[in-house]
């Protein structure tokens, strides 16, 4: 019989119930007892209680020896969760949500061994010094441009743009046509579009990207100075409308949600909304281009739903096992990517007309294509800070600042945090 369990606040767990039964890798201890696996997991309202527990609940009756306690980690959310309980003696089996990073890696197993999590997706980007410290389940994409179809055909756009110079022809014919051409706003979501508009062409010609400006061994002036450069004229254009700094994210995105802006650079999380959505614009989704001459735009991405493993873990068989099952089972690997918006090849749900687009972007984008955005991601990461630092000058950039004075100021930022 499936336990109905009730989800634990990591505020209110005690070490003893995260005291493992210390049984054998076939899920039960030697007199036949249970296995408890805790598992920290990001509740929000699309991740709620019940949908955890129901996740598991095949896990569980598949594996009558293993008992799988979910643990909600409450306002503080998983980061901030974590770190207290491996100072506390208390960490989870396993944890979810929480991408490794090279501080973190020394308290996680090694799942090199595993084929499910050296074969899955992002699983070499992932990597760190060559082990492979998670397993997810499919992709956040992030280099992506959602569009309104009935924006583009209003001002004559029969195809998608494959270049960035295809697309700033675009945006100009949909303000020619007296639309709203991009749709951004303030807060963190300020420098996603000027990402999606530099990464594909900056990470396409350098793979290293990441590694050589954490090494001071290129500048920001020199590999992004194109795209601040090509913002501006957008800027400057009108293209990018300079009141967009006093919109919040929910704003934005119900004003292209609705119709009211033609194009609108967002991760494919947006897809989740916009397939809830009972009232909507006809939406669409292409790739983000690279600059006339690259082939093979690089795709920025995140993992989904990354699992890790604690060495801790008194039987991290079972915890292997248990991860095994979320990352792999047809069934629990398509709803955790239904639920939030994410995807992978083979691992299809139902879908609407823009998630099916989505999907052919995930299909047709090779493995190597992947790239960190942001601060990145295992060993291609940049300084700490950068997101913060790359966003206010975004939003300096909209304000009117040249692009010269934002480059300089990424210059020297960069300067001052590799010492």
């Amino acid at each position: 019989m499936i336990k109905h369990r009730t989800l634990a606040s990591v505020g209110t767990l005690t070490a003893a119930a995260l005291t493992l039964a210390g049984c054998a890798g076939d899920g039960g201890d030697a007199g036949g007892g249970t296995t408890e696996l805790s598992l920290l997991v990001n509740v929000t309202p699309n991740l709620t209680e019940e949908f955890w527990n129901e996740l598991v609940a095949p896990f569980e009756e598949a594996n009558p020896g293993i008992d799988v306690v979910v643990q909600n980690p409450g306002a503080e959310g998983v980061a901030a969760a974590l770190p207290r309980l491996l100072t506390a003696g208390d960490a989870p089996d396993v944890v979810q949500s929480m991408p490794p990073t090279v501080d973190l890696a020394p308290e996680l197993v090694d799942l090199s061994r595993y084929d499910w999590a050296t074969g899955g997706p992002l699983a070499d980007q992932y990597s760190i010094d060559g082990k492979y410290y998670m397993a997810g389940i499919g992709f956040q994409l992030q280099s992506l441009w959602f569009y309104n179809k009935t924006a583009f055909e209003e001002a004559g756009i029969t195809e998608t743009p494959t270049t960035v110079e295809e697309l700033t022809a675009a945006l100009g014919k949909l303000k020619d046509a007296g639309w709203t051409p991009i749709q951004t706003g303030g807060d963190w979501m300020t420098s996603h579009s000027l990402q999606a508009l530099g990464l594909p062409t900056i990470v396409a010609q350098d793979p290293e990207w990441f590694a050589a400006m954490s090494a001071g061994e290129t500048t920001f002036a020199e590999t992004y100075g194109p795209t601040v450069e090509t913002y501006a004229q957008w800027v400057a254009k009108g293209y990018v409308p300079k009141d967009a700094l006093g919109i919040k994210y929910p704003d934005a995105e119900q004003a292209f949600l609705s119709g009211k802006s033609a194009i609108y650079p967002m991760g494919s999380w947006f897809a989740g909304t916009e397939a809830k959505a009972e009232e909507k614009a006809e939406i669409g989704v292409f790739r983000a281009p690279a600059v006339e001459g690259v082939d093979a735009p690089a795709m920025g991405a995140n993992i989904a739903s990354p699992y890790s493993i604690l060495k801790s873990s008194e039987d991290q068989d079972a915890a292997a096992k248990l991860v095994e099952f979320l990352v792999t089972d047809q069934t629990a690997v398509a709803d955790q990517l239904e639920v939030d918006g994410n995807f992978r090849d083979g691992y299809e749900y139902e879908m609407d007309a823009l998630g099916q687009e989505l999907q052919q972007i995930v299909a047709d984008t090779p493995a190597e294509s992947y790239t960190p955005t942001g601060q990145g991601y295992g060993e291609r990461t940049l300084p700490t800070g950068y997101s913060d630092e790359i966003n206010a000058q975004t939003q300096a950039l909209i304000g009117g600042t040249p692009a010269a004075d934002v480059e300089t100021a990424m210059d020297d930022w960069f300067a001052s945090s590799i010492g």
